[in-house]
């Protein structure tokens, strides 16, 4: 799978988490966008995964959804050391 394929994937999964728990909370898009305080269409870009979500969003859309967001990083390589 090339790093292309990886991103898309990862931003269908936020996506899907968003609207799983969007739905979970009985709110509708409009709903959510006002509680975050942004548009309807703007949770709908988001929701379906088509371009990477800003941080500043997830935060919101984290807070608005009673969640909490965890972002890390996980080696997709075994990392090499090297010895002095």
């Amino acid at each position: 799978m090339s790093t292309d394929d990886e991103d898309t994937a990862f931003y269908v999964g936020i996506a899907a988490q968003v609207t799983e728990h969007r739905i979970a909370r009985g709110l509708s898009q409009r709903e959510l966008a006002e509680l975050c305080g942004t548009t309807q269409s703007a949770i709908a870009r988001l929701e379906s995964g088509s371009r990477p979500p800003k941080i500043d969003t997830l935060l919101r859309v984290a807070a608005a959804l009673d969640c909490r967001l965890e972002v890390g990083f996980h080696p997709r390589t075994r990392a090499h050391r090297s010895t002095p």
